[in-house]
């Protein structure tokens, strides 16, 4: 399969759209050790407060939920929470949601890596199969062509509103951790 020049094209207007959100949430979940049980399951608590709400609002094709679920059982943690999640109801907002949750598959993959030796890492595991990644951009390069006008500017609403959501997780998993 070849790549088309185009491919991506969308994916690199939200990715600079929404790099400062972004970068803030990697500096908050930097914080986050994943080489012990009780700081690994703090970490995968805080993607579950946003994931949970995120996930049923942009339809992933493949969710990660149960994964999460399944890592924190093992932890022996219990599931938290939906975090509150104010959808906007348009198709390039959806899209926005689902760029930021693809992207966090590919961050996953390399978290994988950090995660201590015997602790269950399906969630972060749960990485995209050969060809699934520039798929996705072409869908969301489809998308976004036949989205019309205002389509961009909902889809950037829809990723940040995702990245605020992790943010929030974050900083509400470390109150909690710090009492």
């Amino acid at each position: 399969m070849t790549k088309s020049p185009d491919a991506g094209r969308t994916r690199q207007a939200l990715r600079e759209a929404t790099m400062t959100s972004h970068e803030r949430v990697d500096a908050l979940f930097a914080d986050f050790a994943l080489d012990t049980p009780q700081d690994y399951a703090a970490f995968l608590s805080a993607h579950g407060r946003a994931l949970s709400a995120l996930e049923p609002a942009a339809r992933p094709d493949q969710t990660r939920m149960p994964l999460l679920a399944q890592d924190l059982a093992v932890l022996d943690a219990p599931l938290p929470p939906p975090l509150p999640l104010d959808v906007q109801d348009s198709d390039g907002f959806r899209w926005g949601m689902l760029y930021a949750l693809e992207g966090s598959r590919l961050g996953g993959a390399f978290l994988a890596r950090r995660v201590g030796a015997g602790l269950p890492h399906a969630y972060l595991s749960a990485a995209h199969g050969k060809g699934e990644w520039l798929a996705f951009q072409r869908a969301l390069d489809g998308a976004a062509a036949e989205g019309g006008e205002g389509w961009l500017e909902d889809a950037v609403q829809g990723a940040l509103a995702a990245f605020a959501l992790f943010a929030t997780a974050a900083t509400q998993q470390k109150a909690v951790a710090h009492g």
